[in-house]
């Protein structure tokens, strides 16, 4: 599937900071996801709503707090489309 350029760029730079033991099972998990959340919306590209929408959905809480701050050292605006949801300020 097509990605949107800038959201492409900020997924690797922030699956490169993920550390290594973990990086390829969360590439994996979230790719997979984001299809699945852009073709639900009936599109054929994903975009930056579908990452983070797949990383909020698939990061284990454990990783919670790393991956907040991962979004947000790579640019992610996760507020804007509404995360975190349901109070799950861990």
């Amino acid at each position: 599937m097509e990605w949107e350029k800038t959201t492409r760029e900020k997924f690797k730079a922030m699956v490169a900071k993920i550390p290594v033991f973990h990086r390829h099972i969360a590439e994996r998990a979230v790719v997979k996801r984001a299809e699945e959340n852009a073709r639900f919306r009936a599109s054929h590209q994903i975009e930056e709503q579908d990452v983070i929408s797949a990383f909020f959905s698939d990061v284990p809480s454990p990783f919670y707090s790393m991956m907040v701050r991962l979004l947000e050292q790579v640019g992610f605006d996760y507020k804007k489309y509404g995360f975190p949801k349901n109070g799950n300020n861990k």
